[in-house]
């Protein structure tokens, strides 16, 4: 089973200046990391008007290089690398802040970036500034990055983008699949005015087995060619990427033997099985005790049907993963790891309680209070996953627990998207509806792909199913699937004569079950918010438009006021 691997060679040298301000750096780290995060290249260069941009430069390759492998695993390359970056360049135009430099930026903490990552068959590029990132493919060299630099005259030109010299700067970013014997350059502007192609590709292709000494090569032949600016090179060629499977975190585990279901009152790998919670066509659940007299915990095996389906298999592993790297109060947790796995199982803490949707069976009206006690709790577990990235996917009444003490917790992972993970792995069944369709999100029945607002849309159905007993859109939300059929959906308002519910509510759950996404809540956060707070100007508060009430009576009678005007017009005209 093959992993990434790759050659590096790297050359920097101060040319005819009496510094270096460029800083450069590779981090390849081993595995499981070099699967998770991959392998990070970076190049800075810094602004020849100022004295301390070489501290600029080697602050950010130096922070790019360390901070994003503390980035959490289930975040994309993208957003880790934009958060790092991000963090940065706040640091450092804190830093001009404090300077002599304030109102000088040309002098201050600034510098470009130019970074490459490369995680699985993809490479990741950042840049801003005039620094460079090439690939070579065959005998040809193309710039895959965009120069930030605004010309005056042929003679006068200056950055327009550069790190630190703002508080919040923009990063381009671009993804390309790779093969192996791909080749990227990444040049500062005193190797690459000063080098064509042609040596840079025979350069490379004289010398595959010593990249450094081809970079050598470029920077002496820039020096001889009359660069007089600092030089710095970085050649990156892809030796394998990982297969199909590779990438994914899971294969060791998945070797693992599935087990047969587990009886009552027999032992299962140091677990003693008291007897089975729940059955489903995806998994059985079972009540057992760690050892003689450790804790209760639920023990999960996949169901007999799913033992050849690899994408379900995959999903069952990932969940005891996803409980670990979580830490709220309203998600279920998994105990301590404390044995080697001989088969194929799931263990997680054991909840005495019972599901959302019999606790709405046993409260068929509950109050405000009650509801709003409950969702909080869910937004809260819902943050959790956002946080690192993730969405939960199938939130409804079974996936949510509540226990003795009235605590509520999101209990299955089955169906989480982590793109972190989904990066490793190409043959991911992406797209796949996941969720049970009354609480889906619409964009989903569209083949499109979800957001915070999708799992926000779900728990906007739950609070107003736990309100009314029934769904906002009735049957028709889960049969949706194209964009004319849910713009004609129409909202079943939640006020009755029954319940006592405020029409600000009213409004809040409207627009927290939207079926576009735009006009959702687009922060979890908000929408609890506004679950206590009525809003001077609540969209509950005032008459919606007819185009939004009764999409199709709004065109019968703007097409009946069209004919009636060409009817005046032709009588005009006799």
């Amino acid at each position: 089973m093959k992993e990434l691997r790759i050659s590096i060679g790297q050359c920097s040298d101060k040319g005819r200046k009496e510094s270096n301000q460029d800083f450069h750096g590779a981090l390849i780290p081993t595995a499981p990391l070099l699967g998770m995060k991959g392998v990070a290249v970076a190049l800075a260069d810094g602004i020849s008007s100022s004295r301390v941009s070489h501290i600029a430069s080697e602050s950010v390759v130096k922070s790019f290089l360390t901070d994003y492998y503390c980035t959490p695993e289930s975040w994309s390359v993208r957003t880790a690398a934009q958060r790092v970056l991000a963090a940065t360049n706040s640091w450092l135009h804190a830093q001009n802040r404090r300077s002599e430099y304030r109102y000088d930026q040309d002098r201050g903490y600034a510098c470009t970036l130019s970074a490459l990552v490369l995680k699985s068959a993809t490479a990741h590029l950042f840049h801003v500034g005039d620094s460079r990132i090439y690939r070579l493919a065959g005998r040809a060299l193309e710039q895959l990055t965009t120069d930030h630099r605004v010309v005056v005259s042929s003679e006068v030109s200056y950055l327009g983008r550069a790190m630190g010299v703002v508080p919040h700067v923009e990063i381009d970013c671009r993804e390309l699949p790779v093969e192996p014997g791909d080749v990227f350059l990444l040049a500062t502007d005193g190797v690459y005015e000063h080098v064509d192609a042609e040596f840079l590709i025979s350069a490379v292709g004289n010398h595959p087995d010593d990249l450094d000494r081809a970079a050598r090569l470029a920077v002496a032949e820039a020096l001889r060619r009359g660069s007089t600016d600092n030089l710095t090179l970085q050649i990156v060629r892809i030796d394998a990427v990982p297969d199909a499977e590779a990438g994914d975190l899971f294969h060791r585990m998945s070797d693992l033997p599935l087990p047969p279901l587990p009886e009552p009152g027999t032992e299962f790998e140091g677990y003693r099985i008291l007897r089975e919670l729940h059955a489903s066509s995806r998994s059985h659940v079972y009540l057992a005790r760690d050892g003689a007299g450790g804790p209760a915990v639920a023990l999960k095996v996949p169901a007999i049907d799913r033992h050849d389906d690899r994408a379900h298999l995959r999903r069952f592993l990932m969940e005891e993963w996803i409980a670990r790297r979580l830490n709220s109060p309203h998600v279920l947790k998994p105990p301590p790891q404390g044995r080697p796995r001989r088969s194929l199982y799931v263990v997680t803490e054991y909840l005495e309680g019972q599901t959302l949707t019999q606790w709405m069976r046993d409260h068929p009206a509950p109050d405000l209070p009650a509801v709003r006690a409950v969702v909080e709790q869910i937004g809260k577990g819902l943050q959790a996953f956002h946080r690192l990235e993730m969405l939960h996917q199938d939130l409804r009444p079974d996936n949510v627990m509540i226990d003795a003490t009235g605590t509520v917790k999101i209990v299955d992972f089955g169906s989480v998207l982590v793109p972190g993970i989904l990066e490793t792995m190409p043959d991911a069944d992406r797209g796949e509806i996941l969720g049970t369709l009354q609480y889906t999100a619409p964009e989903y029945l569209l083949g499109e792909g979800g957001t915070p607002a999708s799992d926000l849309y779900a728990l906007g159905v739950i609070a107003y199913q736990m309100l009314t007993g029934r769904l906002p859109y009735g049957a028709d939300a889960a049969t949706a699937t194209t964009r004319a059929r849910q713009r004609r959906l129409v909202y079943r308002t939640a006020l009755s004569d029954q319940r006592d519910i405020p029409a600000w509510i009213d409004g809040v759950l409207r627009k927290a079950v939207h079926p576009d996404p735009a006009r959702r809540y687009q922060e979890l956060s908000e929408f609890l918010y506004d679950l206590r707070h009525p809003r001077k100007h609540a969209a509950g508060t005032r008459r919606r438009p007819l185009v939004d009430r009764n999409p199709l009576a709004f065109w019968q009678g703007l097409s009946a006021l069209l004919a009636l005007a060409v009817l005046v017009l032709l009588a005009g005209r006799i």
